[in-house]
């Protein structure tokens, strides 16, 4: 079984590789128009004085370097499974002031080591920002990124929602564009984070933005577990 995840794992990551091998360079600046509410989930993570904020599927970096912004007293380290994504990342990183607090490294975000990757074995705050759409086993890397959070900590994450508010037209072109690069809205997210959320007595807060163009939930593990 271990074999065949790994296997998987490999393929996932060979098919990011190829979606993003030229994307990644424009891929910030085409992303911020239709990847929102991203703002809003850094916003609410309250990151603690010394905290350490990991994010699953960090693409470009772009979100840590945002977070390091908004909270310049916490450690950052972000994975993901494409090689390209991070050697972009990387660069990002290099040439941003908040380099030294941001560590990325290449990593399944369904099945991880935090204290292998980075030195520590839970975060005060994990994300995942528009990557759960594109993770074949998701509801996996919802159920990695809670185990991955420590007691009082919270998993934060924001993807597409369902556009169910929003013209029957505008949400076949934007289904139809989005398959193109392997994304699937995920219409199971609420129950998934709740199911997720429940085998760890944690609490969960969801939400719809922009007439349900996109979702936000965020789990919050109790104190002492």
């Amino acid at each position: 079984m271990m074999g065949l995840e790994r296997t998987q794992s490999a393929e996932h990551a060979v098919l990011m590789d190829g979606v993003y091998r030229y994307q990644r360079h424009i891929y910030d600046l085409t992303r911020k128009y239709f990847l929102l509410g991203r703002d809003q989930m850094l916003d609410a993570l309250a990151v603690p004085s010394g905290g350490t904020v990991l994010e699953l599927g960090c693409g470009t970096g772009r979100n840590l370097l945002a977070a390091a912004k908004r909270y310049p007293d916490a450690r950052y380290c972000g994975i993901d499974i494409s090689p390209q994504m991070l050697e972009t990342a990387r660069g990002n990183i290099d040439r941003a002031a908040h380099a030294r607090k941001i560590i990325v490294a290449e990593g399944d975000a369904t099945n991880f080591d935090c204290q292998a990757l980075f030195g520590f074995d839970k975060a005060d705050r994990v994300f995942i920002s528009y990557a759960v759409s594109m993770i074949p086993s998701w509801q996996q890397a919802i159920a990695a990124a809670l185990k991955a959070t420590k007691p009082g900590g919270s998993v934060h994450i924001v993807d597409f929602g369902q556009q169910v508010e929003l013209p029957p037209a505008f949400r076949r072109l934007l289904r139809a564009w989005l398959a193109r690069f392997h994304v699937t809205p995920r219409a199971e997210l609420f129950d998934a984070a709740k199911l997720a959320a429940a085998g760890e007595g944690a609490h969960v807060e969801a939400r719809t933005l922009f007439r349900d163009y996109a979702r936000i939930v965020v789990i919050t593990r109790a104190n002492g577990r």
